[in-house]
């Protein structure tokens, strides 16, 4: 089938990123067409009865429009504000996916809601090939998808040849599931000590399951602390000074220095990214977090099928060995960007792109050695820092990417 139409540029995705590149390429006079479910990896990757590690003034999409915060959307929908009186209430999933729909019925409309299938380079541009079988050519491409594409499961538990049908059903990874219900009854083992890990944890119990079990490297679990007073005073401010990604220095400087953050050295940066705001429970989590069966410094060294489920293979700080036979596995271990993983990108494309460890290298407007592909959210952290992590990110790319975007039409 040929190339139908003609755009100057495509966006992939339709979460919280994808959304602000779209925005923000209208307001700038950009042709393009966008795809992607309204919010779809927060609806199908974020389990029931989640709530937000972020907080309300980290936590609304970018738009270069007036009234279209977290704020906005609950003066709106007639929903009690998270940060009243200065206070932080936990924010639930679904009303995020809510506000993340209101935002795209009023700011991006022309969203499409199809998946695109391959994306290919042309001698000029790109052939974008859609689910349906559509193609159309494109002189710019945004990838903005989110952080399903880049699950990590540890080796560990990748089986492989004969026995690679054993893990089916039996290990996951915590963005696989919406729905923890049906765990009711069964032993499970969570493998992490991030904010995900628990808060799995806690649902997992919550849900009725026969016992859970919490896997954990480390010598001990991190809690945040509660909210500062809603006037904190001077003191505290010249000492831990606020920003959007909480209150000190180290947060005031990532969020306020994201373009200058991809100038740092590489091992600079990657250690920023995971060691800034790194693995640490929510407050407000910690008070329901009860009835879990806590294994500190242990590892996972191997896991293999055992009656209807798994048994894993243990080592503590000691160096004793240990078995733990579950039901099932659930890997909360994070994401791990890789250009490679995003089948829709051509061996071509996804080979040409400069990576440092998976992660694109991308320019001040976002992108990469590829001339007009540009990627945005989790998959710019690696360049522009550990902002890029949480939605407050999408107010500093999307207006980047949309100038990166029109430097790019203007060159050609």
């Amino acid at each position: 089938m040929a190339a139908s139409q003609r755009v100057d540029a495509v966006v992939i995705g339709g979460g919280p990123y994808g959304l602000a590149a779209a925005t923000h390429l209208t307001e700038r006079g950009v042709e393009h067409r966008a795809f992607g479910t309204p919010m779809g990896g927060w609806l199908e990757h974020m389990p029931i009865g989640m709530f937000l590690k972020s907080t309300a003034r980290d936590s609304s999409i970018g738009s270069p429009h007036q009234k279209m915060g977290i704020g906005d959307w609950c003066a709106a929908a007639g929903v009690e504000p998270y940060d009243k009186d200065g206070g932080e209430i936990p924010i639930p999933v679904a009303d995020f996916i809510e506000y993340g729909r209101w935002f795209q019925e009023r700011e991006v409309s022309e969203l499409e809601q199809q998946q695109v299938a391959g994306v290919a380079r042309l001698t000029s541009g790109f052939e974008v090939e859609l689910a349906s079988g559509e193609r159309l050519r494109s002189a710019t491409v945004v990838v903005a998808v989110g952080t399903a594409p880049f699950a990590y499961v540890p080796p560990e538990f990748r089986a492989a040849g004969s026995e690679a049908e054993w893990a089916c059903g039996r290990v996951s990874h915590s963005s696989d599931h919406h729905d923890l219900s049906g765990f009711s009854g069964k032993t499970v083992a969570v493998v992490g000590r991030g904010q995900s890990a628990l808060e799995t944890a806690v649902l997992l119990h919550e849900a009725g399951a026969a016992a859970v079990h919490l896997l954990v490297r480390s010598p001990d679990l991190i809690w945040g602390g509660p909210p500062p007073a809603a006037d904190p005073g001077l003191l505290h401010k010249l000492q831990s000074p606020p920003s959007q990604l909480g209150d000190g220095w180290t947060t005031l400087l990532i969020t306020r220095y994201a373009a200058a953050y991809r100038h740092l050295p590489d091992r600079v940066r990657l250690a920023g990214v995971q060691k800034i705001l790194g693995p640490f429970g929510a407050w407000w989590l910690k008070s329901r977090f009860e009835g879990i069966d806590v294994h500190l410094q242990t590892k996972v060294t191997g896991a293999g099928p055992h009656a209807d489920g798994v048994r894993l293979d243990l080592v503590d700080q000691d160096g004793t060995r240990s078995h733990l036979d579950v039901a099932h596995v659930i890997a909360a271990t994070g994401y791990r960007v890789d250009v490679h993983s995003l089948g829709f990108l051509s061996d071509e494309i996804a080979g040409s792109v400069a990576t440092v460890e998976g992660s694109p290298r991308l320019t001040g407007g976002f992108e990469s050695s590829v001339p007009g592909v540009f990627f945005s959210g989790l998959a710019a952290a690696a360049t522009f820092g550990p902002m890029m992590r949480f939605v407050c990110g999408s107010g500093f790319a999307g207006p980047r990417v949309a100038d990166g975007v029109t430097a790019r039409l203007r060159g050609r």
